[in-house]
């Protein structure tokens, strides 16, 4: 598995219910995506910056979604592009569901 750990700058803070509205319109194009396992939403503390951290089967299908386009998308939705970082994700340990993935 690999995680990709992805931080956009936005233009102004955002309250957490304007986060959360964004958050939501975009929700529906990670649903069903191939290979995606999980994705979560970030805010930071300030909310000068929003990101998402998603959980890949593995890189490639991370890399089919990180496209030029994509970045394109991210920029005119939350105001600048995106950082992105990957990091090999050997064990995940999912309380909610009692399970460790490897």
């Amino acid at each position: 598995m690999i995680t990709a750990l992805l931080q956009t700058k936005l233009p102004n803070p955002v309250t957490e219910d304007e986060a959360l509205e964004m958050f939501r319109r975009t929700a529906p194009n990670y649903q069903g995506k191939e290979g995606l396992i999980r994705k979560y939403y970030l805010l930071s503390e300030d909310r000068n910056f929003v990101g998402g951290i998603y959980l890949w089967q593995s890189r490639e299908y991370a890399e089919k979604v990180y496209t030029e386009e994509w970045r394109e998308y991210v920029k005119l939705t939350f105001g600048d592009y995106p950082s992105l970082t990957y990091f090999n994700t050997p064990l995940v340990v999912d309380n909610r569901h009692n399970e460790v993935l490897e």
